[in-house]
Order: structure tokens, then C-alpha cells, then sequence
């Protein structure tokens, strides 16, 4: 019998990384009667030749439709105006809130890991820090673990659904463990300044603006600039059988730049060994699961029209986030531009700030109190040495205040109970900013002529 050849060209709907490509790719390519098939995520098409006399176009389609994706048989070029004017809206909604309340700056009074403190208390910082988790990772965790149709037709039953958040957070496990004994392992001979750990957090604020805005899918066009896993290791987990892609996932997510997390990783690092540095990150990765893990189960056992919802909200979450990160990387690379979300609210500190300079032995000396969620602003005179004088208590030292980063300076101080003094000499008049070693609390340095 003749072969009956046909090239076709679908748009799809639903596909949220490279990996979604990767998978229908896989599917398409696993069918009697498909000639070749090319998937594309940038675009969101699949292109491919099959025959006719073997497959019809309604089983392609429905292989693909298995796979928890969408056919949209007409492909509308008008621009979706009102469903960007919907997430501007979310996305706006959750800036102000978490700017005006000062959520973020809330996890700074997670209890600090400090040298020789008891494991049990490192499990305990998990816990707490897992919230934390939530609002950065959980569209990542969300994507992970909606349930899949071809999963559930499968097994028949909605409690297998629950092995993709497993794997998923046993992956995130694995590797904040690999990665606890690296750090460990290179001790202290290898550091980030404050201007590097900026930039760090400049792209990681990028790169999460574009993923949150990927997952929301209201420009297409950004998807070109989503980073890509090497071809090769992505073939490598789609060639998995038994559907490990959280697993993989997980294990890159633990990779991921975040606060908390690399306070831990600090710790680790301090303890200057590759098994503690391990066993301390295992037991503060074994603290995440529990919310993580109901995040995850609980989005399988629900309905996919409010798992579709509760990604939106993620999703936006993830750009909102990404803003804040975003400026606090440019607050700690010295960046003087307007800080958004940094915690400005100097309510908590005293407002005596030019009344507390005094003139000793050649220096101007000023005296500041630490809070627990705030940096007093100073004022100084250009070409006088400064020794700057901070009180600070035990109780208001916390895992994000308890480093100062002035950039212009080239000041990187670490701040323990009673008093710590800083010297320097501004040059220069202006104002100049500083923040804590996350850039999650900023101030600023004011210099009079």
C-alpha cells in the first residue's frame, strides 16, 4: 500500500519550559505512523509528517491531549489585552500588599544558624524558613505535581498522583545535601563579596521575572529567552521511563538562588567540613518538605480548573519576587537608584540621627541601635574620618540583619551583641546607599559638604 504522507502544524497550549517540549517531542516521536516531529516551546508548535493510512490526526492529537495539553484549533493573532490588564492586576495586588505589610522582611527574624548549634535546631529553621520555600518555589513545585491525565488514566486512582511531589522534593533533598558538603568541603578559601552576591541576585531576579511571566504565557515571544537546560541532560531525563522529571527538577531547584537558603549555605560553609556541611543542610532540607510536600499533594488531589488558578497566582507571585530580588541585587552592587520593597520603615528606630554625632580624637563619631527589621540612616561631613558605632542586642541579631554591605565603601561587617564599630572616610558628597548582606533591609549614607 502506498504511503499516504501529511505534514501538520498544531498549536498548543499549556506548555510552561523547555521540558514540555521535550515530553509531546518524546510522545510524538513514540507513535506508529509518525514520519518526524519537531516541537517548539518559543513558539508553542508542533510541526510533523505522519501517514495517513497508519495514524489519524484525531490520535496524534489526542496522545498529545493525554499529556495534559491543550489543541487550539484556531489560532487567534489578536492580542489578549484584557487577560495582561487581569495579571498586571494580581501581580500589582500582591506587590502592594507584600511591600506595605513587609512579608518579606519577616523572614528575616528566622532564628540565625550560628557555629556548634544544635542539629535539632537546624530542622527547626526549616520549618520556619519552608514558608519562605512556598512563595519562591511554589509555581515550580505547582508545575511539577498538577496531575497528569495519562497518569491518573493509568493508575486509576488520584493517590498515585502523589509521586511527582515526592520525587520532587526528594530531589530538592539530594541536592541542598550535595551541595551542603561542597560548601562544607571549600570552607572559607572561597567567599563572595557583597557587589558579586548583587549581581547574583540581579540575574536570579531576572531570571525569575521571565519564568513567572512564561508561566502566566502572555508573551510568547520572552519564552526565547528562558534558560535552557543542556539538550543533552534533558534528553537524558526524558529518556527516564517511569516519569522522574520532578525528580531532576527538584534537583536543579535545590540550585536556586534564595535567602534563607543561602544563609544555610554560609553556615555550612563556616562549619569547614564536607560531613557537617551535609548533614546540615539535610536535616534544614528535611525541615522544607512537610509544607512543600503538602503544597504539592495537595494541588494533585485537586480539580485541574483551581490548580490552573492557584498556578496563576504563583506564577505572579514568581514575578513580584522577582522584582524585590531584583532590587535588592542592585542595592547591594551599589546601585543608587530608587529602591522598591527594600524595607525602608524607620518607625522602629529613634529619629536623633544628627544629634548623635560627636567629634573625637579627629574622627566623627555616631552612634546608631540595631532593630531587628531596620537600618538608621546616617549623616556625616565629606573628608572627616567616620567611626560609626552600632549597638546591637542578641535579640535583635537575626539570620538577615546580622551583615552590613556598604558598597562605596568596600564594607562587609559581620555584627554581634554590644557595640560595632565601622571606620571610614567618605570623600565624596552624596547619598549612598547600604543594605544587609541579602539586600532585604536598606538605608543609606547621607554626605554633607
Amino acid at each position: 500500500m502506498a504511503q499516504n504522507i501529511n505534514t501538520q502544524t498544531l498549536k498548543i497550549d499549556g506548555m510552561t519550559c523547555i521540558n514540555c517540549q521535550n515530553a509531546i517531542e518524546k510522545k510524538l516521536k513514540s507513535l506508529n505512523g509518525i514520519k518526524s516531529a519537531k516541537v517548539s516551546y518559543s513558539s508553542g508548535v508542533a510541526t510533523f509528517s505522519f501517514d495517513g493510512n497508519i495514524i489519524s490526526i484525531e490520535k496524534i492529537i489526542k496522545a498529545i491531549e493525554q499529556l495534559g495539553y491543550k489543541i487550539v484549533q484556531k489560532q487567534n493573532k489578536k492580542f489578549d489585552f484584557s487577560r495582561v490588564l487581569g495579571v498586571g492586576f494580581i501581580i500589582l495586588a500582591l506587590y502592594l500588599v507584600i511591600d506595605h505589610f513587609g512579608f518579606l522582611n519577616y523572614f528575616g527574624d528566622i532564628p540565625l544558624a550560628e557555629e556548634g548549634m544544635g542539629y535539632g535546631m537546624l530542622f527547626v529553621i526549616g520549618l520556619l524558613t519552608s514558608i519562605h520555600c512556598v512563595a519562591m518555589c511554589g509555581g515550580i513545585n505547582l508545575s511539577q505535581c498538577v496531575p497528569q491525565k495519562a497518569l491518573e488514566n493509568k493508575n486509576g486512582n488520584k493517590v498515585s498522583t502523589l509521586r511527582p511531589s515526592l520525587l520532587y522534593n526528594m530531589g530538592r533533598v539530594i541536592s541542598y545535601t550535595v551541595v551542603g558538603g561542597i560548601v562544607g568541603a571549600i570552607g572559607s578559601v572561597f567567599t563572595f563579596s557583597g557587589t558579586a552576591r548583587g549581581f547574583v541576585q540581579i540575574a536570579a531576579g531576572i531570571f525569575m521575572i521571565i519564568m513567572g511571566i512564561n508561566m502566566l504565557n502572555i508573551f510568547p515571544w520572552l519564552r526565547k529567552f528562558s534558560p535552557r537546560m543542556p539538550k543533552i541532560f534533558a534528553n537524558k531525563i526524558n529518556e527516564q521511563k517511569q516519569n522522574k522529571g520532578p525528580l531532576y527538577v527538584g534537583l536543579l531547584n535545590g540550585l536556586m538562588p534564595c535567602g534563607p537558603l543561602q544563609a544555610m549555605q554560609i553556615y555550612a560553609l563556616s562549619t569547614g567540613s564536607p560531613v557537617k556541611g551535609a548533614v546540615s543542610m539535610f536535616l534544614f532540607s528535611l525541615g522544607t518538605v512537610p509544607l512543600m510536600f503538602g503544597l504539592g499533594a495537595l494541588s494533585s488531589l485537586l480539580s485541574k480548573k483551581f490548580t490552573s488558578k492557584m498556578m496563576t497566582v504563583s506564577a505572579a507571585l514568581v514575578v513580584v519576587l522577582g522584582i524585590f530580588m531584583f532590587n535588592s541585587g542592585a542595592i547591594l552592587s551599589g546601585f543608587t537608584a530608587p529602591r522598591i520593597g527594600i524595607d525602608n520603615d524607620t518607625s522602629e528606630v529613634e529619629s536623633t540621627i544628627s544629634e548623635t554625632v560627636e567629634s573625637v580624637d579627629g574622627f566623627q563619631v555616631i552612634k546608631t541601635k540595631l532593630s531587628s527589621r531596620a537600618y538608621e540612616p546616617i549623616t556625616v561631613k565629606k573628608g572627616i574620618p567616620v567611626k560609626w558605632i552600632i549597638s546591637a542586642q542578641a535579640k535583635d541579631i537575626n539570620s538577615c540583619n546580622n551583615e552590613i554591605i556598604v558598597p562605596e565603601y568596600d564594607i562587609e561587617k559581620k555584627l554581634k551583641a554590644g557595640d560595632n564599630i565601622i571606620e571610614f572616610t567618605p570623600t565624596e558628597s552624596g547619598v549612598f546607599p547600604f543594605s544587609c548582606w541579602m539586600g532585604m533591609i536598606g538605608s543609606e549614607i547621607t554626605v554633607t559638604d
